[in-house]
């Protein structure tokens, strides 16, 4: 793997790892995340890594991020995943009028939210004042039953026409409903939020536009949603590809070892070229990806520039990785033959969860693709 530098919030990491690693198994089955990793997680510094200084936020890097993440993935994506999200919606927090930040963080800067910006429900004005009647369905958000805020967008209509708007309510203003039984990234409770006739005022809503376009109530420039957005999916799925390659190295470490090959037959000793050549694909496939994505991260930690060319690039460079990662971890899965496939084991979770992440509409090739020609061919 790609040499790098733990930080903190990495080195804290690497003990919610391992409880995690324990417990990966049973949370799949239960296909929540554990109480006790989300309360480890606001201690170790995730919900406070991107949040602004002035609310007590450790005011992180999203490089660091990155380590930490890819370290809980190594143990389990599931945990990982709901890391990434709780730790990277407060970036863009500050999209939201000063009001609503001060009363997100009212009680200190490990808020927990969860975030989804499709329009999925319809935001109407409030009779009584400046503020929205709020009603819908948000599937897929994960670790929601954890969460402090619930970030969603709705089509809002109004004098100036309709618009796209994020609204935040408390967790307590939501109705969840259990519907997440996926294949994969099972453990991260991604069910459906309801919301019926709920209440936001003013400060609590902010165009959706002004988050991709990374525009906050004071005016500090963040990165644009496109340009970043691809990490908090990613990242997790590179941690898992990690931990599938170690799971592998470790396999075929004893079977090469330990098994005698008989001439003539089939079986791991008799395929060492074959086991050589996956071991070094697939370790080549994830650090490319790890250096891919480290570029994507260091942009945004150096405040840009944010041209259309660059974040045409960081999108493209996240659809790619998702392929890379998922070639090295399908390809890591096949090597393993039989008795690396048992169910619930770790190498199938890693597998089955680096194939969902690949199908998540935000890091899709072809979109990203197209985002990409059309920057090249229409910028000077």
């Amino acid at each position: 793997m790609v040499d790098t530098a733990a930080g903190p919030l990495a080195t804290a990491a690497r003990d919610i790892a391992a409880t995690a690693a324990g417990l990966a198994a049973r949370m799949a089955e239960q296909r929540h995340i554990d109480a006790g990793l989300v309360t480890a997680m606001r201690e170790a510094g995730f919900m406070r890594h991107l949040a602004p200084a002035r609310y007590g936020g450790a005011g992180g890097t999203l490089a660091d991020l990155l380590d930490a993440v890819a370290t809980l993935g190594e143990a389990c994506p599931a945990t990982a995943w709901c890391a990434s999200l709780f730790a990277s919606t407060p970036r863009f927090v500050p999209c939201f009028p000063e009001a609503g930040q001060k009363e997100f963080w009212a009680d200190g800067p490990d808020t927990a939210f969860v975030c989804s910006v499709l329009p999925f429900g319809e935001a109407v004005p409030d009779a009584d004042g400046d503020g929205l009647r709020v009603s819908g369905r948000w599937p897929y958000m994960s670790a929601v039953e954890h969460a402090d805020w619930v970030v969603v967008c709705a089509r809002s209509t109004g004098a100036g026409g309709p618009r796209l708007t994020l609204v935040a309510v408390p967790a307590s203003a939501v109705r969840i409903e259990d519907t997440w039984d996926s294949v994969g990234m099972r453990a991260t409770g991604s069910d459906t939020v309801v919301l019926e006739n709920v209440p936001v005022p003013a400060g609590r809503y902010v165009d959706r536009d002004a988050v991709f376009a990374g525009r906050t109530a004071d005016g500090t420039a963040i990165a644009p949603l496109a340009a970043v957005n691809g990490l908090t999916f990613v990242v997790p799925a590179l941690g898992a590809a990690q931990g599938a390659l170690a799971e592998l190295t470790r396999y075929l470490a004893g079977r090469l070892t330990e098994v005698t090959p008989t001439p003539g037959m089939p079986g791991p000793g008799g395929s060492l070229a074959t086991h050589e050549m996956t071991l070094a694909r697939s370790a080549a496939e994830i650090d490319s990806a790890r250096l891919l994505l480290t570029r994507i991260a260091r942009l945004a930690d150096e405040g840009g520039p944010f041209t259309g060319p660059a974040i045409a690039r960081n999108m493209r460079d996240s659809a790619f990785t998702v392929e890379l990662l998922l070639s090295a971890v399908n390809r890591v899965f096949r090597a393993a033959g039989t008795g690396g496939q048992a169910a619930r084991g770790p190498l199938e979770r890693f597998w089955h969860d680096v194939n969902a992440v690949a199908t998540h509409q935000a890091v899709q090739f072809e979109p990203a693709a197209h985002h990409y020609a059309r920057a090249l061919f229409t910028t000077p």
